[in-house]
C-alpha cells in the first residue's frame, strides 16, 4: 500500500513541473553552470548564505541529467517522496502501520510540501536529511541507544547542517533533549558530529556573516525579505504550513477560509495524545529558537522551517481519530494542493514568458543581482543595472525597465528617468512580474 501511495505522490508532483524557474532557482542554475566545485565555495558562496552541499549535489546531478527546468527540480521531487517513506517508517515504529500510512499521506499531499517538492532549492533535501535523523532518533530507545543509530543520527543531522544552516534549530533541540534526559553518550557523540561539521564550514560561514552584515547596510529593505521576528511572520507559519502558497482575493475571504482551516488543524495538534507529546518538542522548540534568533539576525520565514512538517504530520496521524477526521485533513490538503497545481495563477513568477517579450536589441534595466532567472532563459543577454547613472542614459532613446526587487533595494528609478526626460509609455504584466517601456521625450 505504501508503494502505491509513494507512486501516486510522485505522479502528482510531475504536474506543472516545467513551469518557469523563479529567481532563486535561476541562481541554482547559474551556480551549477558557471562554477566549478571549488569555485562554488571560493567565489559564489561568500556572497550567498547557504552551505555548499546542495549546490555540490546539484552540480553532480546536472552533469548527468542536465539543467532543464524538470532536470533541476526532479531531485526535490525524489527527496520529498523519500521523506514520505521515512515518515511512514517512523509512524510504524511509534504506533503501527496504519499510523505510518496516514502520516506519510498527510506529508506527501501537504500543499506546502508539494510546492517545495517542485522547487530547485535545498529545502526538500534538508527535510529528507533531518527526517532521516529523526528516524534514527526514534529507533534509539532509552539511554542504552545502539551506537549504530547514534552514529547515523549524528551523520544525517550534520549533513543537514551542511545543506541548510537553518537546520541548526532542530539539531539544537535534539541536543538539549539528550542532555535533559541524561542520554550523555548520545549527546556527546551527536555534539561531536555537529562540532566537526561546524569546524569544516566555519571559514566560509565567517565570510558569509561578514558579507551579510554589509548587505543589510547597503540594501535598504533586505530585512523584509529575510523575515523579521514579528507577529505577521509568526502567524504565516501555520497558515502556509496548511494552505501552501495559494492566495486569492478578496483577501478577507482568503484569510477567513485559510485561517479557519489552519485553526482547525492547530486545534487537532494541540489535543494530540500522549504518544505525540515528545514530537511536539521538536516542532515548538525550533520555532522558539528561530524566533529568538531573528530578533538579532532576521530569518523568520515559514519556508525555512519546512523540515518541521514531518513531525506535524506524525502528530496528526498519532491522534486516535476516527477515519472521518483523518479523511477531512487529507482531503483538505489535497484540495489546496490541486488549487496550486492546476491553476497557473498560483505558480511561480513567469520569467519564461517575460523572456519571450524581450527583443535582442532592447536596453533592459533591472537589479543585476536579481536577473539570474532571466539570464537562464536568455543566455548571454546584456542586463543594465537599474541603479541608473546620467551618463548611462545620454545615448539611450528607449528603455525596458523590469522593476523586480527595486523596492527592496530602495531604488526610485522613475524619478531619475523623469529627470532625464524619459516618460513611461506602457506597462505590461506576466504572472507576478511587471515590465515597463520608457521613451525619451
Amino acid at each position: 500500500m505504501i508503494n502505491i501511495l509513494i507512486f501516486v505522490a510522485f505522479l502528482i508532483r510531475l504536474i506543472a513541473l516545467d513551469q518557469s524557474l523563479w529567481l532563486d532557482e535561476g541562481t541554482t542554475a547559474k551556480v551549477i553552470r558557471n562554477y566549478s566545485y571549488i569555485d562554488v565555495v571560493k567565489k559564489f558562496l561568500p556572497n550567498d548564505f547557504h552551505p555548499p552541499l546542495y549546490y555540490w549535489f546539484m552540480k553532480f546531478w546536472a552533469g548527468i541529467f542536465g539543467s532543464s527546468e524538470i532536470g533541476l527540480r526532479i531531485p526535490s521531487v525524489i527527496f520529498s517522496v523519500l521523506t514520505g517513506y521515512v515518515i511512514y517508517l517512523i509512524g510504524r515504529k511509534l504506533k503501527d502501520r496504519n499510523t505510518g500510512m496516514w502520516a506519510a499521506a498527510f506529508f506527501l499531499f501537504n500543499p506546502l510540501v508539494i510546492y517545495y517538492s517542485q522547487e530547485a532549492r535545498m529545502y526538500m533535501m534538508v527535510t529528507f536529511l533531518l527526517t532521516t535523523a529523526l528516524y534514527f532518533f526514534v529507533n534509539m530507545g532509552a539511554k542504552t541507544a545502539p551506537l549504530r543509530n547514534i552514529i547515523f543520527f549524528g551523520l544525517f543531522s550534520s549533513l543537514a547542517f551542511l545543506t541548510f544552516y537553518g537546520s541548526v534549530f532542530l539539531i539544537a533541540v535534539f541536543l538539549i533533549y539528550f542532555l535533559v534526559n541524561r542520554q550523555y553518550r548520545t549527546f556527546i557523540f551527536s555534539l561531536l558530529f555537529f562540532i566537526f561539521s561546524l569546524i569544516v564550514i566555519s571559514p566560509l560561514l565567517y565570510q558569509q556573516m561578514a558579507n551579510a552584515r554589509e548587505s543589510l547596510k547597503i540594501v535598504a529593505n533586505w530585512t523584509q525579505v529575510l523575515g523579521k521576528a514579528n507577529l505577521k511572520n509568526l502567524l504565516l507559519i501555520p497558515l502556509k504550513f496548511f494552505v501552501g502558497r495559494v492566495s486569492f482575493t478578496p483577501k478577507i475571504v482568503y484569510y477567513a477560509v485559510a485561517g479557519s482551516w489552519s485553526s482547525f488543524l492547530l486545534f487537532l495538534l494541540a489535543r494530540s495524545r500522549l504518544a505525540g507529546k515528545r514530537l511536539r518538542v521538536f516542532v515548538i522548540g525550533p520555532l522558539a529558537l528561530g524566533l529568538i534568533f531573528s530578533f538579532f539576525s532576521p530569518l523568520f520565514q515559514y519556508f525555512r522551517f519546512l523540515y518541521l512538517l514531518p513531525s506535524i504530520c506524525l502528530l496528526l496521524a498519532l491522534r486516535e481519530d476516527k477515519g472521518l477526521i483523518r479523511g477531512i485533513v487529507l482531503s483538505g490538503f489535497m484540495l489546496w494542493s490541486l488549487l496550486y497545481l492546476l491553476l497557473p495563477q498560483f505558480h511561480r513568477e513567469d520569467w519564461k514568458s517575460l523572456a519571450k517579450q524581450i527583443k535582442p536589441a532592447d536596453n533592459v534595466y533591472m537589479i543585476s543581482s536579481s536577473a539570474d532567472a532571466l539570464i537562464y532563459y536568455i543566455p548571454g543577454f546584456k542586463i543594465y543595472d537599474l541603479r541608473l547613472k546620467n551618463d548611462d542614459l545620454k545615448n539611450k532613446r528607449e528603455l525596458t525597465i523590469i522593476p523586480y526587487t527595486a523596492e527592496i533595494y530602495g531604488i526610485d528609478y522613475g524619478e531619475n528617468l523623469k529627470k532625464n526626460n524619459f516618460r513611461l509609455i506602457s506597462e505590461k504584466n506576466v504572472r507576478n512580474l511587471t515590465y515597463e517601456y520608457w521613451m525619451k521625450n
